[in-house]
């Protein structure tokens, strides 16, 4: 449907505005661009991981062709297919103990079948969108996993750097040890002491020479310079031994005990995976600092990023790569060399596909001494002081050298598995050690609890409170942030038992702020929907209030089927018994209103006051501003779980956001925007659409022509929504788990999409994206389930998921 807009006069104060129309012109198709900042990423990356791929599978002692296939296939492969478009995927230093375990116990043809298993368990992974879960692992834990593995590589290495063989295992290594510096090769060692010297002196150069010179990777420059002062010497070394390709190792069928072969598979990809996920967060945390980067790369999405890192392993093993991972070196120098797309990530693996084809006798020249020292160095700073200062600092150092020597005395998956056992009693340790003291003080008995309320410090509390004598007053102060149920009612029982021996007793919270709870929720004045900040809930003193539409105590609870009686929502407070009397001079409902005032008044108003005085000193600071229709049904603090001060809401008729330029009249939302976005700062914008929207009912039933009434011409700004709808080109708006119940709701779903784009083109949100200071968010509220949707940026369609089932949810791109 169509319909004609009058415009308005160009206004002599303003830049004129020329409205695209609503069918857009069909775009031509893009022309596949390099920035030059991806091209000058990707060489400083290919530069630094040249060296560590033939390092890292030196270390392994697989051939050193697969340090080269895993780092094309990272490039490639994880750099198109993940969901970190700057982290750049290869082999890692983290993955050097348990592929070196695996090809000595299993061979080389069974380790590369193990890789691919390991990323078709990735994929597996990914599709049941569990990479969040892989962030509940303790920093503790993966920090020691690495410090050991680094323990581990770095005590291979010396025996190489020193000119002989590395062994098996750690103690093996330490046992060697001594032999080895009696049979110490001179050459061997000059040429890694040189290579260490360059690898740290270089970053260290002062001046502007130094930040000139800098450019060229250190990596690189250690072992060019050793490479080329062991040719110029002609000193007889093990160097670089590329087979021809035509002669290298593809993966074969896994050879081996099944149980075997399955813990290969487990361990290589919980090692994969945790590094590629954790480096991708990092990666984040790094794109955060950029905010011209950080609107136009976007967060990480994990599950994608697990894909890709599946896709890849899957390729490498298939093609003789070592496994892939995350790779935290290279990604910081991909983000540190301005790198802006995956572009570069890619670009990388092309070069590094050229060099092995190419560059092979250049490669052959590099003395092993070298790439030895290089990546032992490698090993040592994966044992980080900073690491070790922060887990101090959060008492959690146990766990982390626990899981450190377990890694490098018994194996990655043993340590990590230690470290684990060790991470959960130190948490249960801290859960039970709850510090509860009695005392009384001028005739009142006061009993102060400390830490986290659980069924393990039950015991001691009901020891504890059982010293109250009956009839005196107690004041129980809980000072924790948390309590369970066993703990809740072992509590409620004693009050109820005290009160009924007549004693009194009186609870607060940290700080001394009376609080009532427990108590007998039936009796409660608040709904379940008020978890406002500093709102404490009190217990009714009239059991038989009624809600705002009559109708008497017919709750059972929170946790009961019935709806608790009564209300902590401004304007919807419980209200003492009483209906219209007849004869009333006023209407019903005027008297209802009134009721209702009153009711606040004597009960919400003194449970708000203190955080509405707090407000009206300090002005409004809301956090985001909510675009939402002015449907009776939607109560915005209720499904945002907000208090007051924490939104600011604009309603209007079918939450529509009007183009700017739009003619005379709609200027109202523009000017909400600019002053949440100029003004207030807010940092995020979410678009709110519900089912049953009758504005949308209304556009869909609209017919052209007839009289110009007020809905129909605000109504207009939704035309856009109802032709992308039936655009057949743009992708479908839906939600998760089914498909739109009617043409309502599909056109529901669509109007926040569009929404969206009107709210993009709005200056000050423009401006604001691009600063990086904003973000964007889709919303649809389900009033019949109660059930609130964000919208995810989804390839292919435009999703819209459950909040707390979404995996990845963000503003669209």
């Amino acid at each position: 449907m169509s319909a004609c807009v009058p415009t308005r006069a160009a206004d002599s104060t303003r830049p004129k505005r020329i409205q695209p129309p609503h069918n857009r012109p069909p775009v031509p198709p893009r022309r596949f661009r390099i920035a030059g900042a991806d091209l000058s990423a990707s060489i400083a990356v290919f530069l630094i991981a040249l060296p560590l791929s033939l390092g890292i599978a030196l270390a392994t002692g697989a051939p050193l062709q697969s340090g080269l296939v895993a780092a094309a296939v990272g490039g490639l492969v994880a750099g198109r297919l993940g969901g970190s478009p700057l982290q750049v995927s290869g082999p890692a230093a983290g993955l050097t103990v348990v592929t070196a375990e695996l090809i000595h116990r299993y061979g080389w043809r069974t380790t590369c079948a193990i890789t691919v298993l390991a990323g078709l368990a990735q994929l597996g992974l990914g599709c049941l969108r569990v990479a969040r879960t892989a962030l509940a692992v303790s920093p503790a834990i993966v920090h020691g996993m690495l410090a050991g593995i680094g323990v581990t590589i770095a005590i291979a290495q010396l025996h190489v750097v020193l000119g002989g063989t590395p062994q098996s295992s750690v103690l093996e290594n330490f046992r060697a040890l001594p032999a080895q510096l009696a049979h110490v090769h001179p050459g061997a060692v000059s040429m890694s002491l040189l290579t260490l010297a360059l690898l740290f002196a270089w970053p260290r150069i002062p001046g502007r020479v130094g930040r000139t010179l800098r450019i060229v990777p250190a990596a690189l420059v250690a072992v060019a310079g050793a490479t080329a002062t062991a040719s110029l010497a002609g000193l007889v070394l093990p160097k670089v031994d590329l087979p021809s390709w035509s002669s290298h190792a593809l993966a074969g069928l896994p050879e081996g005990p099944v149980l075997g072969i399955a813990a290969a598979v487990l361990t290589t990809t919980l090692v994969c995976s945790v590094q590629s996920l954790l480096g991708a967060v990092a990666v984040d945390k790094l794109v955060a600092g950029r905010p011209e980067l950080q609107a136009r790369v976007g967060r990480s999405r994990l599950d994608r990023e697990l894909l890709g890192q599946g896709a890849a392993n899957a390729v490498s093993g298939a093609l003789g790569g070592l496994p892939v991972a995350g790779v935290a070196v290279r990604s910081s120098a991909n983000v540190q060399a301005g790198a802006v797309s995956r572009n570069s990530t890619m670009l990388h693996g092309v070069f590094v596909v050229i060099a092995a084809l190419l560059m092979v006798p250049i490669l052959e020249l590099i003395p092993l001494a070298s790439l030895a020292a290089l990546v032992m160095a490698v090993g040592i700073q994966m044992v980080s002081l900073h690491h070790i200062r922060t887990v101090t600092r959060h008492r959690e150092v146990l766990v982390y050298a626990v899981t450190t020597l377990g890694v490098v005395l018994l194996g990655v998956l043993e340590g990590v598995a230690l470290g684990v056992a060790v991470a959960v009693v130190v948490a249960m340790h801290r859960l039970a050690r709850t510090r509860i003291t009695h005392e009384e003080r001028g005739g009142v008995h006061h009993i102060h609890v400390c830490g986290q309320l659980t069924f393990l410090a039950v015991p001691r509390l009901s020891r504890t409170l059982h010293l109250v004598p009956r009839g005196a007053s107690a004041v129980v102060e809980l000072d924790g942030s948390f309590m369970d149920h066993a703990a809740y009612e072992s509590l409620q029982d004693w009050q109820q038992a005290h009160f009924a021996q007549g004693g009194t007793v009186e609870l607060t919270g940290r700080g001394g702020a009376r609080i009532a709870e427990p108590s007998d929720s039936s009796h409660c004045r608040c709904r379940p929907w008020t978890p406002w900040r500093n709102h404490h809930c009190e217990p009714s003193t009239n059991p038989q209030s009624v809600s705002p539409g009559g109708r008497s105590g017919e709750s059972d609870g929170p946790d009961g089927p019935g709806r608790p009686a009564g209300s902590g929502e401004p304007g919807e407070a419980a209200v003492s018994s009483g209906q219209s009397r007849p004869g009333d001079h006023r209407g019903h409902s005027d008297h209802q209103l009134a009721r209702g005032i009153s009711a606040f008044q004597r009960n919400t108003a003194p449970l708000v006051r203190d955080e509405l005085a707090r407000l009206a000193r300090e002005g409004q600071e809301p956090s985001q501003l909510f675009l939402t229709c002015a449907d009776s049904r939607l109560v915005t603090s209720m499904i945002t779980s907000s208090g007051p001060g924490d939104l600011f809401v604009v309603r209007n008729v079918g939450n529509l956001v009007p183009s700017p330029g739009e003619e005379s009249g709609d200027d109202s939302v523009a000017a909400a925007i600019e002053y949440a976005v100029d003004v207030l700062h807010v940092r995020s914008i979410t678009v709110c659409g519900h089912s049953g929207c009758g504005a949308m009912q209304a556009l869909l039933n609209s017919e052209p022509g007839g009289a110009q009434t007020p809905l129909k011409r605000w109504l207009r700004h939704g035309l856009p929504s109802l032709e992308r709808m039936a655009a057949k080109e743009q992708p479908r708006a839906r939600l998760a788990g089914r498909a739109p119940a009617d043409a309502v709701e599909q056109l529901c779903l669509t109007n926040v999409v569009q929404q969206l784009e009107h709210l993009r083109a709005h200056d000050s949100v423009t401006r604001a994206l691009r600063e990086g200071a904003l973000e964007l968010h889709g919303m649809y509220f389900h009033v019949g389930e109660a059930q609130a949707y964000l919208l995810v940026d989804h390839d292919g369609d435009e999703l819209f998921d459950h909040v707390g089932a979404a995996q990845d949810l963000r503003s669209p791109a």
